[in-house]
């Protein structure tokens, strides 16, 4: 293995592989995803990626757009490049995918470059730890801004190819993850793909596959097919290796296709659960993972109703290091605590053989399957709930597969527990930080299309809630697109319409912490003598009555928050100081105010604290037209800017102001608080 720098360098010395396996690749129209596939490259699109690097990015790309090839952060890319340092000395360099990025949306900053003959010359120890690879990868970057290398840094550097390509392409892992897995890939692939019995990843693999490529014939050899693992590919362009990459997968989906074993599964939907069941058992699980837990019913429920789900979904994962987003199994039905205890085992007979003391993780689902809801997945964030249940969706079709083929087979517990407990994987895990303070959380905002409530659904976004908007207005539904948002435009005066949010808040999230409630109207300024009847009921129903409503409905939801439930009430500074012409207004926020204090006092013994915020002309809200802004102000005989500015400390009240308040107010700093009253109005003389 001293030769190694000499056999695997750099593209001075590296075979030009032939064009016959791009041009078979076109040749046949058989293959089932290479025509898709292929259109995905354009050659207009790839000019805007000039050079060797901006070449890799877009490929990367490419192969990041394809959930089948590699899933949240899976897989990784890299290119060997020529490059002077400060010294004017010129380095090979290979930049190879850091730790944290996604291939889909890869910039350069997400690519390390590392010094192609450090690698070169560790490939060459008989021996390296973990802990000792790890640092001598960072060692050996030129940029130290850059993130860790993959751990897969040196087998890249020993691969013959300028470009090199690896993909957990499902196709791949459910012909691997069979009992005759290995002479099924050697057939499927021939001599062109080296076939590697299971290594876990790290130098051990690194070596292996050096090994295996030294005693084949390199010219013949254009990728590399590891056991329960993934597909590598290698070559002189990233068009040529990305082309490659494509049809193998596309040759191993042509294989699955011919046994009858790639179109598998049906479309069957689960049952809808009730909200407060689904809030009871997100409690179990937040009691078993140690902090509030985010759980979301997806529905999926022919893989949870088969026959033999008790035995092909206990096996294992698709490839070990899913382990991390969904444990090693998933849970069957509800029972958390017989989960639980199955896990405790699983640990302690692992764990036996680590070379040093481990500290159990938690030991809670992340996966669920229950005959009746279908696909479940938990998390402590939505996030991690939504990659757990990508990532699950394609372990099912996996298995199906893997099953029409012969037979699912996953990997021996310990080869799991090895990397779930595995150093490198408990240090990107330690690198995360410590979680944000709603982590977990689930708030409910209404009103929260416009105005503080679009304010009150950023400032719990920020702190790692999960938010549900609810609003009459559509545009809620679209206000973000993300994991941890979902919103609902629905009429709050419909109690029909309170309750289908609440139960399409639990199926999204599992349950309730935080409710904020902030929708309401400001009818036009009328004096009592001349207000009409249905004016006056009108902004009861939105005010006071619809709140009444949604507190009730809540309330099942909240006292099963794992951290105590919580409600911040939009009040406003005409609960204590009212003004002319306001009389519903006043009224109905002044009874809403006087709800929200009997609410304390019942429900405190259900750990449920209420607060209430009193705001005074919130200009940058829906209920504030300039029509109406500019009518006020003459009332007043005050310009509009005097009239925003109107108080005591003489400064504008945002929204942004008030939602950060009700933010905190939800938060730890106000533990011990319920019931109060706290002014958002620059001082007001008359509250004063």
């Amino acid at each position: 293995m001293q030769n190694l720098g000499y056999c695997f360098g750099m593209r001075t010395f590296l075979p030009r592989f032939p064009q016959s396996s791009a041009a078979s690749s076109r040749e046949s129209g058989s293959l089932i995803r290479l025509r898709r596939m292929n259109s995905l490259w354009n050659d207009t699109e790839a000019s805007r990626y000039p050079g060797d690097f901006g070449q890799r990015i877009y490929t990367s790309r490419l192969l990041g757009r394809d959930p089948s090839l590699v899933l949240h952060g899976g897989g990784n890319t890299s290119v060997k490049i020529r490059e002077q340092n400060v010294l004017g000395v010129a380095e090979d360099i290979l930049h190879v995918k850091g730790s944290g990025w996604d291939l889909e949306h890869i910039e350069p900053a997400g690519f390390s470059p590392c010094r192609m003959s450090h690698l070169l010359q560790l490939a060459t120890l008989d021996t390296l730890t973990d802990i000792q690879m790890a640092n001598e990868l960072r060692c050996c970057m030129t940029n130290a801004a850059s993130p860790s290398p993959s751990v897969e840094a040196i087998l890249h550097a020993l691969l013959p190819g300028k470009f090199v390509d690896h993909t957990h392409a499902d196709s791949l892992v459910a012909i691997t993850n069979t009992p005759a897995g290995l002479a099924r890939a050697r057939d499927v692939f021939g001599i062109r793909v080296l076939v590697v019995p299971y290594v876990m990843p790290g130098f051990k693999l690194a070596r292996h596959c050096a090994e295996l490529l030294a005693s084949n014939h390199q010219d013949q050899v254009i990728g590399l097919a590891l056991m329960g693992h993934g597909l590598f590919t290698f070559g002189e362009t990233a068009k040529e290796s990305y082309e490659q990459m494509i049809e193998l997968v596309s040759v191993a989906e042509s294989y699955l296709a011919g046994r009858k074993a790639w179109t598998v599964g049906d479309a069957s939907t689960g049952a809808r659960p009730g909200r407060v069941e689904l809030a009871s058992l997100r409690k179990e699980i937040s009691d078993a993972m140690g902090a509030p837990a985010i759980l979301a019913v997806h529905g999926d429920a022919a893989f949870a109703r088969r026959d033999d789900v008790g035995d092909i979904s206990q096996q294992g994962p698709a490839t070990p290091d899913h382990v991390l987003r969904t444990k090693r199994v998933p849970m069957l039905g509800r029972d958390v605590a017989s989960y639980v205890a199955d896990y405790e085992r699983y640990f302690a007979d692992c764990s036996a053989h680590a070379s040093g003391a481990l500290t159990m993780l938690d030991p809670a689902p992340r996966v669920m399957l229950d005959p009746e809801w279908g696909l479940c997945t938990t998390g402590r964030s939505a996030r991690d709930a939504t990659i757990a249940r990508d990532i699950y969706r394609h372990t099912i079709d996996i298995i199906l597969r893997a099953t029409a083929l012969g037979g699912w087979h996953a990997l021996p517990e310990q080869d799991i527990f090895d990397v779930e407990y595995w150093d490198l994987e408990q240090a990107k895990l330690r690198a995360g930080g410590r979680p944000p303070v709603f982590g977990g959380e689930v708030a409910l905002v209404t009103g929260a299309a416009s105005g503080i409530g679009k304010a009150c659904v950023d400032s719990l976004l920020a702190r790692g809630a999960a938010v549900v908007g609810v609003d009459v207005s559509p545009t809620v539904v679209g206000l973000h697109t993300r994991a941890d948002y979902h919103g609902i435009a629905a009429d709050l005066t419909d109690e029909r319409a309170i309750g289908a949010a609440l139960d399409e808040a639990a199926r999204t999230f599992g349950g309730l912490d935080m409710l904020i409630l902030n929708a309401g109207v400001f009818a036009a300024s009328t004096r009592i003598a001349a207000m009409q009847s249905d004016a006056w009921h009108d902004v009861m129903r939105i005010n006071l009555d619809a709140n009444l409503m949604l507190m009730r409905e809540s309330h099942p939801l909240l006292r099963l928050a794992p951290k105590g439930g919580r409600v911040v009430v939009i009040g406003s500074k005409n609960v204590p100081a009212p003004g002319p012409g306001a009389a519903a207004y006043s009224v109905s926020k002044a009874a809403l105010n006087q709800l929200a204090r009997v609410a304390a006092l019942e429900w405190g013994k259900d750990g449920i604290r209420i607060n209430s915020l009193h705001p005074n002309m919130v200009f940058d809200t829906a209920l504030w037209t300039p029509e109406l802004l500019a009518s006020r102000a003459r009332h007043y005989g005050l310009s509009v800017e005097e009239y925003k500015t109107n108080n005591v400390l003489g400064v504008e009240v945002a929204s942004r102001d008030v939602a950060e308040l009700a933010a905190e107010m939800c938060g730890p700093l106000f533990a011990k608080t319920t019931a109060s009253q706290v002014p958002v109005d620059g001082g007001n003389e008359r509250v004063i």
